[in-house]
């Protein structure tokens, strides 16, 4: 496996998991170059240590690409548009794709790459922002063992765990969206159970310090209950992303026949979240429905 401190890695996409990820990647000594739409975190990771702005003269030094933005569609700009990034990097470059897509996109990428002498890895991400800035994500992984070589230095200083579940792509992104699955249940779930709490004169802060340690816990739980403890609706992973994600979700399970009525109940409210200016809140602001529903009022709203 190569030195992480000889790899060089272009990042494109800097938003609240790609730009801890390439933290975690500067610590490991990688040479990083950087591209975002926007100037300001190119700038801050900059600061921090990336080796440069990723450009056209940059990209053909690069190993390893690894691409964090919203969706397929952009995916597939980034890396085959008209300044798209495939056409830059050296053959034998691997692409490693770290967003959450239809496993049968991932599979057309892959293809594609082939075609231009580039390996590919469909790689979707889970473990938040706080862990891709602290190197500790798990990687959902598939994609050839050559591919698997050229990018380990890079998916190691970004992971706590790479899941290697296959020798081609679409894998991984299936197994992304049974994790989205449980995720987005689980993010609806405590917003209805914080709600009913509320109704019993249960404090979101209280509900939050005993569930946690309690058989009805869950990791969104304890990770998104201290936002609405707080009333603090930044954004690290937005309601609309679930929009997405569990769209996904549900036409691989229509596709195959699968019955996923509690995901079907959690889009509907992220659905009603994101129709009523939510969107681009934290995605646990999906409570502010079933809150406004029981007439319950959450730390950081009005009476």
């Amino acid at each position: 496996m190569t030195d992480p401190k000889s790899a060089t890695a272009a990042f494109v996409g800097l938003g609240s998991m790609g730009y801890g990820m390439v933290q975690s990647a500067i610590r490991a000594g990688i040479d990083c170059y950087c591209r975002d739409v926007r100037p300001e975190p190119v700038e801050r990771i900059l600061a921090d240590g990336a080796k440069g702005a990723l450009s056209a003269e940059t990209l053909i030094h690069c190993d390893v690409a690894i691409v964090t933005v919203l969706n397929a569609a952009q995916t597939k700009e980034v890396l085959f548009g008209a300044d798209g990034i495939a056409q830059h990097l050296p053959k034998g470059a691997v692409i490693v794709s770290c967003v959450t897509m239809a496993p049968g996109v991932a599979r057309e990428l892959e293809v594609r790459c082939r075609d231009v002498e580039l390996l590919f890895i469909d790689a979707p991400i889970s473990g938040g922002s706080l862990k891709a800035a602290s190197g500790m994500l798990s990687i959902l992984a598939s994609g050839s063992p050559e591919a698997f070589a050229a990018a380990g230095p890079v998916l190691d200083a970004m992971a706590e765990t790479v899941f290697e579940l296959g020798d081609t792509a679409g894998t991984a992104s299936a197994m992304k969206a049974v994790n989205q699955l449980l995720c987005g249940v689980h993010i609806a779930a405590l917003g209805e159970a914080l709600t009913f709490a509320a109704t019993q004169n249960i404090p979101p802060e209280q509900f939050i310090n005993v569930i946690s340690k309690c058989a009805g816990s869950s990791w969104m739980l304890e990770n998104r209950g201290p936002h609405i403890v707080a009333g603090d609706y930044t954004p690290h992973s937005a309601v609309n992303i679930w929009l997405k994600d569990l769209e996904i979700a549900g036409t691989l399970a229509e596709q195959a026949g699968a019955s996923t009525p509690l995901m079907i109940a959690a889009l509907d409210q992220f659905k009603a979240a994101a129709d009523a200016g939510l969107g681009g809140e934290d995605d646990a602001a999906v409570v502010k429905i079933y809150a406004e529903a029981a007439g319950v009022t959450l730390p950081g709203t009005k009476e």
